[in-house]
């Protein structure tokens, strides 16, 4: 799949500015394409108790998941300026378990790596299969 990412950094842009950031003033964007070829976005949604924000890339998931589902091929992330932004750990573990680790995600340097150069050693679904399978053996 050609992954056109002026549009996915257009739309990542549009979805910052609908962002719900009054207490870090940092609003972020999310754009991504499915394995269907659907389009789709998500914004950072703030919380005046710190730690129950969540990440533009935790709506993105949960928008997918809306969707239908599919996996994620490809994700653009941008900051209020609309500069590049690289997702969290904890995003990084939602996108491993979304896209795999093949999912691209664009740099600042009009590059993209994958999800797994992001986090290497990924935990996901095949460490649970494994131990269900060690289990069953017991």
């Amino acid at each position: 799949m050609d992954i056109e990412w002026d549009v996915l950094r257009r739309e990542a842009v549009t979805a910052m500015g609908k962002a719900y950031a009054p207490y870090s003033n940092y609003p972020v964007g999310v754009a991504a394409v499915v394995d269907d070829g659907r389009l789709i976005t998500a914004c950072n949604v703030e919380n005046a108790s710190y730690g129950l924000g969540l990440c533009a890339e935790c709506g993105l998931v949960s928008a997918l998941a809306a969707g239908g589902g599919g996996r994620l091929v490809a994700m653009v992330c941008v900051d209020g300026e609309g500069a590049y932004l690289m997702p969290c750990g904890r995003c990084r573990q939602l996108l491993f378990e979304h896209g795999g680790p093949s999912m691209r995600v664009a740099t600042a340097d009009d590059s993209s790596v994958t999800v797994a150069e992001l986090l290497p050693r990924a935990f996901g679904p095949h460490d649970l299969d494994e131990m269900a399978q060690k289990t069953a053996r017991c």
